[in-house]
């Protein structure tokens, strides 16, 4: 088995790497680092916690990929904005030519759903409704972002990602009642 092969990912990104990549955009504060990851560009397809946000900007200005100036806010602690340096792109540039590693669908509904015979068919179809209606959400939301970038590159990962959700809703649409139905069926059976 090669090493593209599923479970044999090359590289995955660490937290400086998605610190860098905000960072390459604007100067930020760790609380709007993880806006991005929360709600922002980097949302639909990386996750990133203050957990690892904050070591990762440690990292990078302890090795002098991004700087940190404190500015003095009243009746609250001072806010660290990061800017990245011209090394901090260099390391951007070396980490973004490097192959990726295998995309996983990290789901907690796929996750249930492999447990789908354990729960009322109902609460199945529930699920199954609500997340065809979060695809759409999301394309939607998606659409309004793609209206507004100037990047090409972020044009094309928009139009990706819809696309993703798209062929969810599809697929969710055409196989729901397949579902509801096989488990009816071993119901009725017990």
């Amino acid at each position: 088995m090669d090493n593209h092969s599923f479970g044999h990912g090359l590289k995955q990104m660490d937290a400086k790497t998605l610190c860098l990549g905000v960072l390459s955009r604007s100067d930020c504060s760790g609380y709007q680092i993880r806006k991005e990851f929360e709600s922002g560009s980097f949302a639909q397809f990386q996750q990133a916690g203050f957990g690892s946000i904050y070591p990762a900007l440690k990292r990078l200005t302890d090795e002098g990929l991004a700087t940190c100036v404190e500015h003095q806010q009243d009746s609250r602690p001072d806010k660290k904005v990061y800017r990245i340096t011209p090394a901090g792109r260099q390391a951007l540039f070396e980490a973004v030519n490097e192959p990726p590693g295998d995309d996983r669908a990290r789901s907690d509904f796929l996750f249930v759903l492999c447990f789908a015979d354990l729960l009322p068919v109902s609460t199945v179809d529930s699920l199954l409704v609500e997340r065809i209606a979060h695809h759409r959400r999301a394309a939607a939301m998606l659409k309004k972002r793609a209206e507004k970038t100037e990047r090409p590159t972020e044009d094309f990962v928009h139009r990706y990602s819809i696309a993703m959700h798209e062929a969810a809703i599809g697929f969710l649409e055409n196989s729901h009642h397949e579902l509801l139905g096989t488990l009816i069926r071993r119901q009725v059976a017990e």
